[in-house]
C-alpha cells in the first residue's frame, strides 16, 4: 500500500535499512543507541532494521562500548566479506582491474599495459575479461558474490534500453563502442552480475568525495590528469557528481591541434602526451620506447633536478608556461561553478604534485573572479593513482546502498551508475 507521498511500506523499510548500511559504512562501528539520533529513526526502528540486517550477514557485531551507568553498549559494523565488487580502470597506459570487499580493502589486482595497441576495442575488451577472471581466481570468490562490475573509462557515457552503456570517446577514437554488450556476450559472468560503467574522471570524484580530500565537502570539483583531461562536478543536487569535458575547453585560439581535432583545447597544452611534445619540441630529449609515465618522470626531473646538477631549461619552460594554462583552465571552473575546493588527481597531476601547486593556484587567482577565488582551496587528491579503479567499485557499492543492502538482480536497467 502507497502513502501519500507514494512511497509504500517496502520502500519505507528499504530506506531505513539504506540509512543504517550508510551511517555504519562511514562512522562504524556505533551501537544501536548512536544509530537513532544519527540517523533520525526511532530506537525501535533501529532494533528491527539492524536485527534484519545481521539476520542477512550485513552487519556483524563488532566489540563492546562502555555506557554512562549502565551495561556496556554492543557495537556493530557492516560486515566486509558480505559482498565484493570489482573496479576497473580503463587509463592511459594499462587496464588496471581490482577486487574488493564491501570495505574496499583490496584483496586482489591484476594489470594489462596497453602498449601498441592502444584502444582497440577488442583489446580492452580483452584486457577486461582477463583481469576479471584473475582476480576472482587468485581469491576463489565465485562470481555470484560480486556486487557488480565498475568500470572507468575515458570519454562521455550514454546508456540506452538496447545496449545498455555506449561509449564515445573522440579522443581515443571509440565512436559509440556498445562497450556493455561486448562485455556481456565476452566474460564468463552470470546475468545476475551488473556492469556500472562511467566516465573516469567521475569515479575519480566519487572515490575523493567519498574517502579522499573531498569527505565534508559540500561543493567540489575534482580534476583529472592524465594523457587527457577530465573532470567532476559534485554538488549537493548533483550527489554523485556530473562529468565534465574540460579538457577540451579552449585555452588559446587557433592554438595547438588537440586529441579531438579541435585546435587551443587545454588538453593539448597540458596533457602527458603534450607536455612531452612540447618539450622536444623546445630541444629536450624525452627517453625512447617506454610509456609516458616514465617519460613524465624523467622530464619533471629534468626539470628539478638533484641538488648540484643543472635543471634543462626547455623542461622548466615548458612545466612553468603549463602551470599558466592549468591556472586559467581552472578559473574557468571556479567562475562557473564557484566550488569550495579543487582537487586535482590522476597520475600525471600525482606526479607534478606540490611543486606544481603554487604556481597553479597562483595563475587560478589571477585569472579568476575575486570573490570565488577567495573562498576555494586547490590541492591534490589523497587517494593516489589507484583513485579511478576505487571510485569505479564504488559504483556497484552505492547501488547495493540504495537498494538497502539487497543485490541488483542484473540486466540493463541496473547498469551504468547514476545518471
Amino acid at each position: 500500500m502507497a502513502g501519500r507521498n507514494g512511497r509504500t511500506v517496502r520502500d519505507l523499510r528499504r530506506g531505513n535499512r539504506t540509512a543504517v548500511l550508510q551511517r555504519l559504512y562511514f562512522d562504524g562501528p556505533m551501537s544501536r543507541f548512536e544509530l537513532a539520533p544519527a540517523t533520525g529513526l526511532s530506537g525501535g526502528s533501529i532494533s528491527n532494521v539492524v536485527a534484519e540486517l545481521v539476520e542477512d550477514g550485513l552487519v556483524e557485531e563488532a566489540g563492546t562500548v562502555e555506557s554512562d551507568g549502565g551495561r556496556p553498549r554492543t557495537l556493530v559494523r557492516v560486515a566486509p566479506a558480505s559482498g565484493h565488487m570489482i573496479g576497473v580502470d580503463v587509463g592511459e597506459t594499462r587496464v588496471r582491474v581490482e577486487l574488493f570487499d564491501l570495505s574496499l580493502t583490496e584483496l586482489a589486482r591484476t594489470e594489462r599495459p596497453l602498449e601498441h595497441h592502444g584502444y582497440d576495442v577488442e583489446v580492452i575488451v580483452g584486457h577486461i575479461r582477463d583481469g576479471i577472471a584473475e582476480v576472482l581466481a587468485e581469491t576463489d570468490i565465485t562470481p555470484e558474490r560480486l556486487l557488480g562490475v565498475g568500470i572507468g573509462v575515458p570519454g562521455i557515457v550514454a546508456r540506452t534500453a538496447e545496449q545498455g552503456a555506449v561509449v564515445h570517446g573522440q579522443t581515443i577514437g571509440w565512436d559509440a563502442v556498445p562497450l556493455e554488450c561486448l562485455l556481456r556476450s565476452t566474460c564468463e559472468l552470470p546475468d545476475s552480475v551488473p556492469y556500472f560503467i562511467d566516465n573516469g574522471a567521475r569515479t575519480l570524484g566519487q572515490a575523493e568525495m567519498w574517502f579522499g580530500a573531498g569527505r565534508g565537502t559540500r561543493n567540489a570539483i575534482v580534476v583529472l590528469f592524465g594523457s587527457g583531461i577530465g573532470a567532476c562536478l559534485v554538488t549537493e543536487e548533483v550527489e554523485y557528481g556530473r562529468p565534465l569535458e574540460w579538457g577540451h575547453v579552449t585555452v588559446q585560439v587557433g592554438g595547438r591541434r588537440c586529441r579531438c581535432g579541435a585546435l587551443g583545447c587545454l588538453e593539448a597544452y597540458a596533457g602527458a602526451g603534450a607536455l612531452l611534445d612540447r618539450w622536444r619540441e623546445e630541444g629536450g630529449r624525452p627517453p625512447e620506447d617506454v610509456d609516458e609515465e616514465t617519460a613524465l618522470a624523467a622530464m619533471l626531473a629534468a626539470a628539478h633536478p638533484a641538488e648540484g646538477a643543472d635543471a634543462d631549461p626547455a623542461a622548466l619552460a615548458v612545466l612553468e608556461e603549463t602551470a599558466e594554462y592549468v591556472g586559467a583552465g581552472l578559473s574557468d571552473l571556479i567562475n562557473l561553478f564557484q566550488p569550495e575546493r579543487i582537487l586535482i588527481g590522476g597520475w600525471a597531476g600525482l606526479q607534478l604534485g606540490t611543486r606544481f601547486l603554487p604556481a597553479v593556484r597562483r595563475h587560478a587567482a589571477s585569472y579568476a573572479l575575486g570573490h570565488p577565488a577567495e573562498r576555494v582551496s586547490i590541492d591534490l587528491g589523497k587517494l593516489g593513482p589507484d583513485a579511478v579503479t576505487v571510485g569505479a567499485a564504488t559504483l556497484p557499492l552505492a547501488d547495493f546502498f540504495a537498494r538497502g543492502g539487497r543485490r541488483a538482480a542484473g540486466g540493463r536497467e541496473h547498469n551504468g551508475g547514476h545518471a
